[in-house]
């Protein structure tokens, strides 16, 4: 049953405005003690000719009490409705523990394909703490959307292309020692790399050697071509090795280099469109009436560039997957790139670039460090992700857990609660790097909500051999019991927000309110104790089920594993 609908359905048949007019002005008090839903007579003053409170008072007399409304108050200009607590109790608990995983779940996406790009690192360079902000979000995002029904495609938009692979090709045939870069491939690869910039700095010759270079490989040399697989191959066995400790998959792994036989049909439309024209040599689109510097096509060598790339890119997956929203995640400096493309493609007739949505986020910062690949000062992904599970180790150790496989829980926690920190608040803004509260078990962190889950887990295992699965969920009523269960029922809502904002944050602060509000419930309401009612102690048991059920699943939305103990 949904209680909102009912009391918008009885709203609307009563004041004779429209439905969505009802829905949309209805809230929830800012106070669980004002009621559930609340109603602003306020819009009706003018049609009724009355002032908001008499017509609260009026429209309250008319409302009696249901099956699913335990009262309505009239308070000021606002119609306060209570549901039946125990209706609303047994009503959801019944629905989660009949849904499962399934809870919250949306077809709205059926037949609607979502594109997803993130990720993204650079061929032959770290991946770096830097790169786990775009993973993280994407991932989550393609993790919710999947969730509300949309058939995902989730793409890694490699940077396997550019005049930096002349460079790495020039190095490799100078310094390269290839059993030494096999075993240890992206280190390996990027002391050549660095030594190339620290050569050319003393002979600027080695860049025109590059670019020499890079030119073969456009041009399809058998030589520099086997090189750049080689290079690539080698990278993605190393990615996949951290993705794989992530739990992130791919659907494309088609990047730059896709796409470089496909941006000429690129120019030769915008060209007859009549949207390029020439500056200082180049060929761009004017986008001065839209206060933005042009957008640049071809460089004055003839080159092409990242926006050329993108808009490719874009015509290329608007063709092969006809996308309702084809989505970015890239940082926020590359904000102005992704208006100008858009705009460019805006004004080529491409009606479906408004569907093209750049997703930014904010910075990740390490006091006094600099991820500068061109002078080898990086923080590897890889080196943070086990670090994390170390330190995680030893608390559990020194906390003298009682976990069976520690190696097991040791990684999901370590790796969830680096995650939770990418996505624990707006994406937008930046994260100073903290173990302290990354590792905390106490604050908002994923080793808490995790804890939260497995505490409730240890409770049914402690209840093993009682079947609450027909108890009486009425017995289950206290004020913290309905606040948690208000709070479970919010889950779809927290997920669709997350879906329409993109931003996974809305799951992670839901889950730890939900975790909060969970440790309230078991402290107050006691549920395995000798003096505990069976019948109660049956509707508390499937309340925790409940709740178990639906930290999973949110943790699950932000790439985060559970653990059955801790």
């Amino acid at each position: 049953m949904d209680f909102k609908e009912h009391i918008i359905d009885k709203l609307t048949e009563l004041t004779g405005l429209d439905h969505k007019v009802v829905s949309d002005a209805v809230e929830t008090p800012p106070d669980e003690k004002l009621g559930d839903l609340a109603f602003p007579c306020f819009p009706l003053a003018k049609v009724m000719r009355k002032a908001p409170p008499l017509i609260a008072q009026e429209l309250a007399s008319k409302l009696s009490a249901d099956e699913l409304i335990d009262k309505v108050d009239a308070v000021g200009g606002y119609l306060n409705f209570f549901y039946n607590r125990s209706a609303f109790i047994t009503d959801t608990i019944s629905a989660v523990l009949e849904s499962g995983d399934k809870w919250g779940y949306s077809d709205e996406g059926n037949g609607k394909t979502v594109l997803v790009e993130y990720s993204s690192p650079n061929i032959a360079k770290p991946f770096h703490i830097g790169h786990l902000f775009s993973t993280a979000i994407g991932n989550s995002l393609a993790r919710i959307y999947k969730f509300l029904g949309y058939d995902v495609q989730s793409l890694n938009h490699l940077g396997d292309w550019g005049t930096q692979f002349g460079k790495l090709i020039s190095a490799y045939k100078r310094w390269g020692d290839p059993e030494v870069i096999e075993k240890d491939p992206i280190n390996e690869l990027l002391k050549i790399y660095v030594k190339f910039h620290e050569e050319a700095e003393k002979d600027p010759s080695l860049n025109d050697e590059a670019r020499e270079y890079f030119k073969r490989l456009e041009d399809g040399d058998e030589e520099a071509t086997a090189l750049w697989k080689h290079f690539r191959d080698l990278s993605l066995k190393e990615f996949n090795r951290i993705y794989d400790m992530l739990g992130v998959k791919f659907d494309s792994y088609n990047g730059e280099a896709f796409y470089s036989d496909k941006m000429d049909e690129v120019v030769k439309i915008l060209d007859e469109k009549g949207l390029l024209v020439e500056s200082e040599g180049a060929k761009v689109v004017d986008l001065s009436d839209m206060d933005m510097p042009p957008c640049i096509i071809l460089k004055s060598d003839g080159a092409t560039i990242y926006a050329t790339r993108d808009i490719a890119a874009a015509l290329y997956r608007h063709r092969t997957y006809d996308f309702y929203k084809n989505i970015y995640v890239v940082g926020l400096p590359q904000s102005l790139h992704f208006r100008q493309i858009f705009e460019t493609m805006k004004r080529a007739g491409w009606e479906w670039s408004k569907d093209c949505v750049h997703v930014g986020f904010g910075l990740v910062k390490l006091p006094g460090k600099s991820m500068s690949t061109r002078h080898g000062d990086v923080i590897f992904l890889e080196d943070v992700l086990n670090e994390s599970i170390e330190k995680t180790r030893a608390i559990i150790e020194k906390n003298n857990s009682d976990v069976d496989d520690v190696d097991s829980v040791s990684k999901k926690i370590g790796i969830g609660a680096i995650l939770y920190t990418f996505l624990k608040n707006s994406r937008e803004k930046d994260i100073v790097f903290s173990w302290d509260s990354m590792l905390d078990f106490d604050g908002e962190s994923a080793p808490y909500c995790m804890y939260g889950y497995a505490r409730g887990k240890s409770i049914l295992r402690r209840a093993e051999g009682i079947d609450y699965h027909d108890a009486d969920l009425a017995k289950a009523v206290s004020d913290d019991s309905y606040t948690l269960v208000k709070q479970l029922a919010l889950f779809g809502d927290a997920v669709k927000d997350a879906a329409a904002k993109y931003e996974p944050f809305y799951v992670t602060r839901y889950v730890t309110n939900l975790v909060k509000l969970f440790n309230k419930f078991y402290n107050t309401n006691p549920i395995m104790r000798n003096d505990v009612p069976e019948d109660v102690k049956k509707a508390r048991l499937a309340v925790v089920d409940a709740t178990c059920t639906v930290i999973r699943s949110a943790l699950a939305l932000l790439g985060i594993d559970v653990v059955e103990s801790m």
